[in-house]
């Protein structure tokens, strides 16, 4: 099973700045009996180890690869992943880095800091996801990448998942991780509730059903 020590999960960490770790160590803990790869600090792992991998969130961009060479290195790894069909979820600037390898745009775009309102698309990665999800970014891709295709959109940005068409690999802008025990971290960003709760936010559930989704599909692959 995915998530178990039987398989091999990695979560890829992209933060490079020591003050805002929070939301890796938020998304590592939904991700059970994963290993953390510290991208930007050097370390690495073989793609073909891998059953599942997670790609997280970054106060970096994208476009910065010339100060920043893991980042276009990260590029290389999501296209070694697409190639060996490695299940992948990208969280935020794992989103913004799985469409610019593939060919896409991203662009700086203001900051969004909140609880926003999605339009998701009824597909096995968002059940039971609530419509309301945390947002925290200046970024978004504003053109996906080669074989990606929009699954939710938000009224600040047009692509905010996207999934590939024909492999597991899905991509959402906003941060499942993110709950009200970050709030005071939050705050001094700007955070914004836009008139919603975090009662009403369940996008937690999203990495939670990607190893779910990828459970179903290798229980199928192996019975089928």
């Amino acid at each position: 099973m995915f998530g178990m020590a039987s398989s091999q999960v990695y979560v890829v960490r992209n933060e490079p700045d020591p003050e805002h770790q929070y939301h890796c160590d938020a998304l590592a803990s939904l991700v059970p009996n994963a290993t953390e790869i510290d991208f930007p600090a050097g370390e690495r792992f073989d793609p073909a180890d891998a059953d599942a991998v997670v790609l997280t969130g970054s106060t970096a961009g994208v476009y910065e690869g010339d100060d920043r060479p893991w980042i276009d290195e990260q590029q290389t790894l999501v296209r070694e992943l697409l190639d060996r069909t490695i299940p992948t979820l990208g969280v935020c600037f794992g989103h913004q880095v799985i469409n610019a390898a593939l060919g896409g745009t991203v662009t700086e775009v203001g900051m969004t800091v909140g609880l926003v309102e999605a339009e998701l698309v009824d597909i096995p990665l968002f059940e039971a996801v609530d419509p309301i999800v945390p947002a925290f970014h200046g970024d978004a891709v504003t053109q996906p990448g080669d074989g990606m295709e929009v699954v939710a959109t938000a009224g600040h940005v047009e692509a905010f998942a996207t999934r590939h068409r024909s492999a597991p690999i899905w991509t959402v802008q906003f941060h499942p991780e993110l709950n009200r025990h970050h709030l005071g971290m939050l705050n001094e960003f700007g955070w914004e509730d836009n008139g919603y709760s975090f009662e009403d936010v369940s996008a937690d559930d999203v990495p939670t059903n990607f190893l779910s989704l990828i459970n179903r599909d290798a229980e199928l692959r192996t019975t089928g």
